[in-house]
C-alpha cells in the first residue's frame, strides 16, 4: 500500500499528464473569480448609467420636437336605425360626432444654438446643455377635400396649435406662437388617448386656445415664430413634419455625433471650436404624408439630431479585456509549464495559483484606475505592475535570470496584442486569429525537444 502510494506521489511530481491536469483544474478554478470580475465591471458600468439618469433628470432629458402641428376639429355624421317597439316601424337618427384633422407646415425653419457643459457626480459625469431655439415657418390652407368634409362642418373658431415635446421640466421662458401682431401662449395639456409606442421616448403637449379662423388664414398667408428656451441632456432631435424642414444647430462642443435617419449637409464641419450642421429634409425624402385625420402617428423614428453625450467606453473596453482573461491565464501557464518541463525545475500547484491570481488582479485594476483616469494610462499602469509582480516572484521560483525575463517579455507581448485588439473594431478578427497563429507556432516550435515519454 506504502509502495503504491509512493508511486503515485513520484508519479504527480515527474508526470508531464499530471501536471498538465493539473495547470487545467487551476485555470478552472480561477475562472470563478474572473466571472466575479465581470459582474462587477457590469454593475459599475449600471452605477455609471443610473447617475447619468439621475443628473438628467434634475436638469432636463433628451429634447425631441415633434410641431408645431394645426389642429382642426370638424363634424362627421352617421346613421344609426332604430326599431320601434311593434317591430314595424323603424326610423333613421342622424348621429354626429367630432373628429380632428392635423395639418403639417408647410415650410418648418428651425435654428438652435446649443452651449452644452459637463455635470458631475462623485466620479461620473455627464453632458447637459441650455439651448435657444427659433421655429419659424407657415402653413398651406388645410384642405378637406380628400375626406369629403364640407366648410360648414369645419369648426375653425376651435382650431389650435400644438407642439410635442419630450422635455416640459427644461423649458425656461414662455412658449407663444406670434403671428405678426397677435400672439398665443402655450399652454401644457395631458392627453391621456396618446400612445408612445415601441418607443422610450414619451412625448407631452403643449397647446395654444383657439385661434381662429382668421388666425389660420395669417397661419397660411405669413410666417408664424416660435422661441423656446430649453434645458436638456444628452441630445436633442426633431421630426422633419414640415414639407420642407430645414434645421440649422450651432454648438462648442468637440464631441458630438449626429444621429438619426438624416444626416447634415456638412458632416465634416466639426472643429476645435464646435460645429455649425445645417440639414434640410424634403417630404419626398421621408415616408409619412403632410395632414393626418382623427388621430396623430407616432413619428419619433423619424426624429434627426445632435447627441452630446460624454463617450465613456473604459467599461466597455474593460469587459472586452476581461473575455481574453481565460486566454492570458492559459498561456502564462502554458509559459510557466514549457519552462518546467525544458529546465527541470519543480514548480508547485501552490506557486501556479498565485500566478494565475495575480493575472485576475489585473482586471480590478484596470477597472477601478479607469474610473478616474483614460483607459491607456489605466492599462499601462495596471499591466506593469502585474508583469513586474508576476517576474520578481518567478525569479524566487527560478533562481535564474534568463526565464523571469523571459516571461517578463511574453506578458508584455500578450497585454500588448490584447490592447491592440480592443481597439481595433472592423479588424479585430483578422488581428487576433494571426497573433494566435503566431503564438501557437511559438509554442510548437518551442516544444518540440520535450519528451512526452
Amino acid at each position: 500500500m506504502e509502495k503504491q502510494q509512493n508511486k503515485f506521489g513520484n508519479w504527480l511530481k515527474t508526470s508531464l499528464t499530471a501536471r498538465m491536469l493539473m495547470i487545467g483544474i487551476l485555470i478552472i478554478v480561477l475562472l470563478i473569480p474572473l466571472s466575479f470580475i465581470v459582474e462587477l465591471i457590469n454593475e459599475r458600468a449600471t452605477r455609471q448609467e443610473s447617475v447619468v439618469n439621475e443628473i438628467s433628470e434634475k436638469w432636463g432629458n433628451e429634447v425631441l420636437l415633434y410641431g408645431p402641428i394645426l389642429k382642426i376639429p370638424y363634424k362627421t355624421y352617421s346613421e344609426k336605425i332604430i326599431t320601434g317597439a311593434n317591430s314595424r316601424e323603424n326610423r333613421t337618427e342622424k348621429i354626429e360626432s367630432i373628429n380632428y384633422a392635423y395639418f403639417f407646415p408647410e415650410k418648418l425653419d428651425m435654428k438652435a444654438a446649443i452651449n452644452p457643459e459637463e455635470k458631475k457626480r462623485g466620479i461620473y459625469k455627464t453632458s447637459v446643455y441650455k439651448s435657444e431655439i427659433a421655429i419659424n415657418g407657415n402653413f398651406e390652407k388645410p384642405d378637406f377635400s380628400t375626406i369629403d368634409v364640407k366648410d360648414e362642418d369645419v369648426l375653425w373658431d376651435k382650431s389650435i396649435v400644438l407642439i410635442k415635446t419630450s422635455n416640459l421640466k427644461g423649458i425656461n421662458n414662455q412658449v407663444e406662437i406670434l403671428l405678426e401682431n397677435e400672439s398665443f401662449p402655450f399652454l401644457p395639456k395631458y392627453e391621456e388617448t396618446y400612445k408612445e409606442l415601441n418607443t422610450k421616448i414619451t412625448l407631452n403637449n403643449l397647446e395654444t386656445s383657439a385661434i381662429g379662423k382668421e388666425a389660420i388664414q395669417l397661419l397660411t398667408t405669413s410666417n408664424f415664430s416660435i422661441k423656446l428656451n430649453v434645458s436638456g441632456s444628452k441630445q436633442i432631435s426633431v421630426i422633419p413634419i414640415g414639407k420642407e424642414t430645414n434645421l440649422n444647430i450651432s454648438s462648442n462642443w468637440k464631441t458630438a455625433n449626429f444621429v438619426g435617419n438624416f444626416l447634415p449637409l456638412n458632416t465634416d464641419k466639426i472643429t476645435e471650436n464646435g460645429f455649425n450642421a445645417k440639414w434640410k429634409v424634403l417630404h419626398i425624402n421621408r415616408p409619412f404624408q403632410q395632414e393626418y385625420y382623427t388621430a396623430l402617428p407616432n413619428l419619433n423614428e423619424f426624429a434627426f439630431g445632435v447627441n452630446f453625450m460624454i463617450p465613456v467606453d473604459e467599461y466597455q473596453k474593460s469587459e472586452r479585456s476581461a473575455k481574453y482573461g481565460f486566454l492570458v491565464i492559459s498561456l502564462t501557464f502554458l509559459i510557466f509549464f514549457l519552462i518546467q518541463s525544458i529546465s527541470k525545475i519543480n514548480i508547485h500547484p501552490f506557486q501556479y495559483l498565485m500566478i494565475g491570481l495575480a493575472l485576475t488582479m489585473f482586471y480590478t485594476l484596470l477597472i477601478s484606475i479607469s474610473e478616474h483616469s483614460n483607459f491607456l494610462k489605466a492599462y499601462l499602469i495596471a499591466g506593469s505592475s502585474v508583469i513586474v509582480l508576476i517576474t520578481l516572484y518567478s525569479k524566487s521560483i527560478l533562481q535564474t535570470y534568463k526565464f523571469p525575463l523571459f516571461i517578463g517579455i511574453s506578458l508584455t507581448a500578450l497585454y500588448t496584442f490584447i490592447f491592440v485588439i480592443i481597439q481595433l473594431e472592423n479588424y479585430a478578427l483578422l488581428v487576433g486569429s494571426l497573433g494566435l497563429f503566431i503564438i501557437l507556432s511559438i509554442i510548437m516550435y518551442a516544444s518540440r525537444k520535450i519528451d512526452w515519454n
